[in-house]
């Protein structure tokens, strides 16, 4: 599909960090000001994000949005109006590669493109297209969590079940955010889960 340019530049935003770090929490925060605003916008999950709206999207202290689900990043294209100015992708890090793509379009068309996702798995290695897409964004605003052994300034996502799948749904039963130091000591052991 071919996106009409709405006479605006355009730029990518990348909101990342670990679990619990308040990723959608500032998505949702953004896109608020820009109906504030009376800016026109649409705001995509994937479908597998279903943990606690199917068709919004949810903060872990539950504020919302509501959005529309996709089961792969190019359905994005065909569901952007002309009048779309803003358009906020949640959870950015289960779509497949063809996401950077997709966002580079929506910003080469003059939109306003911010996604919000996880930058590491569970292993602490970069998730699916995040690095492709922080290499790309003009902003990229990096949050934290609060460890949860010591108290400093968590940044990785310490997995509490010994599942092996990168792809892994959880909340505070299955994860953990843990600082750098924690992460390695408590990956060194292996899985030592509470």
């Amino acid at each position: 599909m071919f996106l009409e340019s709405n006479n605006n530049t355009g730029y990518i935003e990348v909101v990342c960090g670990s679990m619990f770090s308040g990723k959608t929490e500032e998505l949702i925060r953004r896109i608020k000001r820009v109906q504030i605003a009376g800016q026109q916008f649409k705001v995509f999950k994937p479908k597998i994000d279903n943990r606690y709206s199917d068709d919004k999207v949810v903060s872990h202290s539950k504020n919302e949005i509501h959005s529309i689900v996709v089961d792969k990043a190019v359905d994005i294209l065909d569901l952007v109006d002309d009048e779309d100015d803003v358009i906020g992708v949640d959870e950015v890090q289960f779509f497949d590669e063809a996401i950077v793509a997709v966002c580079t379009a929506l910003a080469d068309s003059g939109r306003r493109v911010i996604v919000a996702g996880l930058d590491m798995d569970y292993t602490g290695q970069p998730f699916g297209p995040m690095p492709g897409l922080l290499s790309i964004a003009e902003y990229v605003t990096k949050v934290k969590a609060i460890c949860m052994d010591c108290s400093s300034l968590a940044n990785f996502s310490y997995r509490l079940t010994d599942s092996e799948e990168v792809v892994m749904l959880g909340e505070t039963k299955e994860y953990m955010p843990l600082c750098r130091k924690c992460f390695n000591i408590r990956m060194s052991h292996g899985f030592d889960k509470e």
